[in-house]
């Protein structure tokens, strides 16, 4: 059935006749996508029509225009129509009664309207003084009315954006970058923004303005389909939610996939990622080449001036690599370059582009993409020089590898990459897609290639560490098997690859075990040893950690967690140097916490003192370190049940974080009479200023005699906080490590980050009757990853069943 055959069946060409046939047309299965939005274009004309007739009567000189997306043909279910009632200046009251005959009917139907009434002249103005105007008015498409009005106006526009071009598409490309900045790309967010993000369909349909000033063309490759397929999204986004909306948020993705039909919300998001880049990618060359016309419009006339109106100037070619040259800015081909005889010409290509900071031109690109030989196996020396050279080239590298990702020659190189290209990362600390990530962490890396012996293999390893997030199961034990196979495949000897696969296996090692770990247990840093195996590989490990978090997000990395995965790495050195680390011996008390505790005593109640932490030398700071080392928090309380609890909880009503926290019986004085339990914790601010040390003594006074109700407080003030929707959080999981330490147990703790929750665990804890030595607290976005070394009564590792025990516990709590 037809658009027009719907609109017949309706209730004659009124807004309720309309509307039953709209609703006919979005609800049919059989139609969707490009068909269904043109038919809805279709019937609205004719609707429209019908109204503009009704209207219109014997009024002359006047026609009803659609211009934007609806003038494109291209009606989402939520569309607004973007209407023109476009006159020549004659009876102004008769057209402003016929606008209203138009606009009302549309607002009694909730539909939104974006609506002007203009003459060609003010048509022409406005959209000299406004670029969104012009842009709409590139795609007018007459529904009514005077069609040579119309196509006198159509005609118009488009001579003056031609002759306009060379000053407006400037100030078009920097109110695009501008939108970039504020809205993200689309190809990495989470929650994105289909029509505004970069590589939306903003960008679409201004690569097809850029097109008509005919300055400069798209490649058009791949970009019809990546557009179409955004719009299908954006319709079934429609269809979900019912509401006018271009964000896909994630309590939407697993209805709007299952309206297109896809497995799930990952597979969704991949397709959109894979048609934003193709449009990204198209907005990239299309600016370039604006700016390379732009320039010798700009250069040309002087030049022959120079030359005497003569000879036409040659573009200059600088050599750069054998069979690559530097012309106009970019990076082509030399004229005797042979791609089908040379196989590392691609890569060779690409080094030489990065190392100079310019990009491929798109010529160049297809060239060697259309004609690529497969390398021999194992690659030749010069192509594994070629790979780690483009790695090592800083910031350019990102460009220069999504050109070739373009046109597939990255999977031409490297076939385990199809596995992670554009595959989405749902965690919050993670603001790249795995692919980019990858390459983030080799440019990270680069800063770093003058602290290791084997800059070659950090490069390489950083560009695959996350390899194995392609298949199931543990990434790092998936890509320490594809690694092995990759290493030896690109020409890495059997000792390389054994630390290649080493360093991925163990990328995530080092940062764990020291927030998550106690470093002065010795069986944490002979863990730690054993798994590295070698000073070599582990200074490799060490910047492969540093660059993976910063090439994470803002917050996988801080001058705190530097600082411990150093503190870390001098330990596990000094085993592999022979020394064995000794046993922990109780550490004599300080002046300071002598008198803490004194003062406990003689009070029978707690005392406290913060300082402040002291800060790492600047070089091992972080940049834009987002996280600030806060103070040490010491606490003496006489020794009684349920000090934990009850200082987590109190730290949590004052908004403090928790980044470790260790407890302790302190030996007292000769003389002196009692038990001290010491707490040394470091805390700091979630936002504003840390709390006056006499407000947290008194709250927790209050909270170890009962009279603090911290579980009511705590609910009160989640509780006012109106509750966001989304992705259901995972259940915690409590998992014991009964091999991480001789001296106490480990209890690990995984769950969702939450006001309180160090209470909560601490209450359980407690209840369970163990002690707890000290917590090492990690944060990663809404994530808490929490260990707890504990002991029974007597200060031993629990046994293994109680400990099975003590965990289930926990577990259960936590998920009640």
């Amino acid at each position: 059935m037809t658009s027009t055959d719907v609109s017949k069946d309706a209730e004659g060409s009124g807004p309720s006749g309309y509307a039953a046939a709209r609703l006919r047309l979005l609800t049919e299965e059989a139609r969707s996508g490009p068909p269904r939005r043109a038919a809805l274009a279709e019937l609205t004309d004719e609707w429209l029509t019908g109204l503009f007739a009704a209207g219109a009567g014997g009024l002359r000189g006047v026609s009803l225009v659609a211009v934007g997306g609806y003038g494109r043909g291209e009606l989402s279910p939520r569309s607004d129509l973007d209407l023109l009632l476009l006159h020549d200046g004659g009876d102004s009251k008769a057209v402003a009664a016929l606008a209203d005959r138009i606009w009302y009917p549309v607002w009694d139907l909730g539909l939104a309207l974006d609506h002007s009434v203009r003459t060609p002249a003010e048509a022409r103005r406005t959209a000299g003084e406004d670029l969104k105007v012009q842009l709409g008015l590139l795609d007018a498409r007459h529904i009514a009315g005077d069609l040579g009005l119309t196509a006198g106006l159509r005609t118009s526009v488009l001579a003056d954006w031609r002759n306009q071009a060379p000053k407006r598409l400037p100030e078009l490309q920097e109110l695009s970058a501008e939108r970039a900045e504020r809205q993200g790309e689309l190809q990495y967010l989470l929650e994105p923004d289909l029509k505004e993000a970069r590589g939306g369909l903003r960008d679409a349909t201004i690569l097809r303005a850029v097109a008509a000033s005919w300055l400069a063309d798209a490649p058009r490759e791949g970009l019809d389909g990546a557009r179409r397929r955004l719009l299908d999204v954006r319709d079934a986004l429609h269809l979900t939610t019912g509401r006018a909306t271009d964000r896909l948020s994630l309590q939407e993705q697993d209805q709007v996939a299952a309206e297109l039909g896809l497995l799930d919300a990952d597979t969704l998001l991949r397709q959109v990622y894979e048609s934003a880049r193709v449009i990204s990618y198209a907005s990239d060359v299309t600016w370039r080449e604006v700016g390379r016309v732009l320039r010798a419009r700009a250069v040309r006339p002087r030049l022959r001036a120079m030359l005497g109106g003569g000879a036409k100037p040659t573009a200059e070619r600088s050599p750069l690599a054998e069979g690559v040259v530097e012309q106009d800015g970019e990076v082509v081909l030399a004229r005797a370059a042979r791609p089908e005889r040379d196989p590392v010409l691609p890569l060779r290509a690409a080094a030489a582009a990065a190392q100079a900071g310019l990009p491929l031109s798109l010529h160049a690109v297809r060239r060697m993409a259309a004609n690529v030989r497969p390398l021999p196996t194992p690659w030749p020396a010069e192509a594994r020089e070629q790979l780690v050279t483009l790695l090592g080239s800083g910031r350019p590298t990102v460009e220069v590898w999504e050109a070739l990702e373009a046109e597939g020659l990255i999977t031409h190189f490297l076939p385990d990459w199809e596995r992670v290209r554009c595959r989405p990362q749902r965690n919050a600390v993670h603001i790249w897609t795995v692919d980019r990530h990858l390459i983030e962490t080799a440019v990270r890396a680069s800063e770093f290639t003058r602290r290791v012996h084997r800059p070659d293999l950090l490069l390489v390893a950083a560009l695959l560490h996350d390899i194995g997030k392609g298949w199931p199961g543990d990434h790092s034990v998936a890509g320490e098997i594809i690694v092995k196979d990759v290493a030896a495949r690109i020409g890495f000897d059997r000792d390389d690859v054994t630390v290649l696969s080493t360093l991925v296996r163990h990328h995530l090692l080092l940062v764990e075990t020291a927030t998550r770990r106690d470093l002065e247990d010795p069986a944490t840093v002979r863990s730690v040893a054993e798994a590295v195996g070698s000073q070599g590989t582990l200074e490799l490990l060490h910047a492969l950690t540093e660059a993976d978090a910063l090439a994470t997000g803002p917050a996988a990395w801080s001058s705190w967690r530097g600082s411990l995965v150093a503190d870390l790495v001098k330990r596990v050195g000094a085993v592999l140097a022979g020394d064995d680390p000794a046993e922990p011996e109780a550490a004599a008390p300080t002046a300071e916490q002598e008198r803490l505790a004194i003062e406990a005593i003689a009070t029978g109640s707690p005392v406290l003192a913060l300082r402040a932490q002291t800060e790492p030398p600047a070089e091992e700071q972080a940049p834009g370190d987002p996280e600030p080392l806060g103070v040490e928090l010491l606490i003496a309380v006489p020794d009684q049940p349920g000090v934990l609890p009850a200082v987590a909880g109190v730290l949590a009503m004052h908004r403090l974080t928790v980044r470790t926290a260790e407890l302790s019986a302190l030996d007292l004085p000769d003389g002196v009479e009692g038990a001290v339990l010491l707490l040394n914790w470091r805390v700091a601010a979630e936002y504003g200023s840390l709390p006056q040390a006499a407000r947290l003594r008194a709250d927790l006074v209050r909270a170890l005699d009962g009279s603090l109700d911290i579980a009511g407080r705590l609910a009160e003030r989640d509780a006012a906080y109106p509750r966001r929707r989304g992705v259901v959080a995972p259940p915690p999981r409590v998992t014991v490590h009964p091999a991480a330490s001789r001296l106490a147990t480990v209890i690990e703790v995984r769950a969702q980050d939450a006001p309180g929750l160090l209470f909560r665990i601490g209450r359980a804890l407690e209840d369970a009757s163990v002690r707890v030595r000290s917590a090492h607290v990690s944060t990663l976005g809404a994530n808490a990853v929490d260990a707890f070394y504990v002991t029974g009564p007597e200060g031993a590792p629990l046994p293994g069943e109680e400990a099975a025990a003590v965990a289930r516990k926990l577990e259960e709590t936590l998920r009640g």
